[in-house]
């Protein structure tokens, strides 16, 4: 396959990703927490059965790497509780935004905070210019945050802890078996702690919903996130990287254009300032 087939590939897959706030969205107003939560992960297993099948490497599982999955497991439940609970009370194009970009600002500082890292200067800008972006994305001038932009906050905070972790998992296990061996655990644990709040109630709900979870489970997700990786390996973990821009675009965008959502200007003022930030904090030279 041609390099320039992976750049249509990373868009879609961008796409995906953006969209799958305003699926999110649609869950919220159809079903409760418990269950959106194991119907994700259990169909997002599914899911990568034919993707595991498709790749053709032998699954493995070591000490090493249960210690990553296990954790990870953990932050993926506690992303997906924080993210429903803050689409559920704001909106799905601003969940998208605030996550997308201020989760690489957050790895950025545990990674400074944890490693005692030394950053050349123009990052530290970039660290700057991304608190001034993340201050109009949240109107701290207002002195008031949002119960929806504390939650979109969490989440920053849950996925930098979850790239951290995906990052240095890379050693020990294949990123595609990594992302199958957490599904399933987390579906374990959800399941878990939910068996009884009414799973089997989502057989009675409408095609709108089913849509929105199979889209979220499967094209949001695995699909999604399968095409990253195998770009990842094709293209470089750089060039890959940049396309991550796309995504709060296509989070307002689609948020707009299916849920009618006003795209307000502080959001996306701020998202290009912290988009901005992004750039240098990526910078290399």
């Amino acid at each position: 396959m041609k390099n320039s087939h992976f750049t249509y590939l990373l868009i879609l897959a961008m796409f995906l990703w953006g969209a799958g706030w305003s699926a999110l969205k649609i869950l919220t107003e159809s079903s409760s927490l418990e269950v959106v939560i194991f119907w994700r992960f259990f169909l997002m297993s599914l899911s990568f059965i034919p993707i595991l099948y498709f790749i053709k490497i032998p699954l493995r599982l070591n000490k090493q790497s249960s210690k990553f999955i296990l954790s990870s497991s953990v932050l993926n439940i506690s992303f997906m509780v924080f993210s429903y609970l803050g689409v559920k009370s704001g909106y799905a194009g601003n969940g998208g935004v605030i996550i997308t970009t201020m989760t690489p600002l957050v790895t950025f500082l545990m990674v400074g905070i944890l490693f005692k890292t030394k950053f050349k200067l123009w990052q530290y800008f970039g660290l700057l210019l991304g608190f001034v972006g993340g201050a109009i994305i949240l109107e701290i001038y207002k002195l008031e945050l949002s119960s929806a932009n504390i939650y979109f906050l969490l989440c920053a905070v849950v996925w930098g802890g979850v790239t951290l972790l995906s990052q240095h998992s890379n050693k020990h296990i294949h990123p595609v078996h990594y992302s199958f061996y957490i599904s399933v655990v987390a579906t374990i644990a959800s399941f878990i702690y939910s068996y009884d709040a009414g799973l089997l109630s989502v057989f009675e709900l409408d095609t709108e919903f089913w849509m929105a979870l199979i889209y979220l489970a499967v094209l949001g997700q695995s699909v999604a996130t399968t095409i990253f990786y195998i770009a990842s390996a094709r293209l470089g973990s750089e060039i890959t990287s940049s396309y991550m821009f796309l995504v709060p675009i296509f989070a307002l965008v689609v948020a707009w254009a299916i849920l009618d959502e006003e795209l307000q200007s502080h959001i996306v003022i701020g998202g290009s300032i912290s988009l901005v930030a992004i750039y240098f904090i990526n910078k290399k030279r």
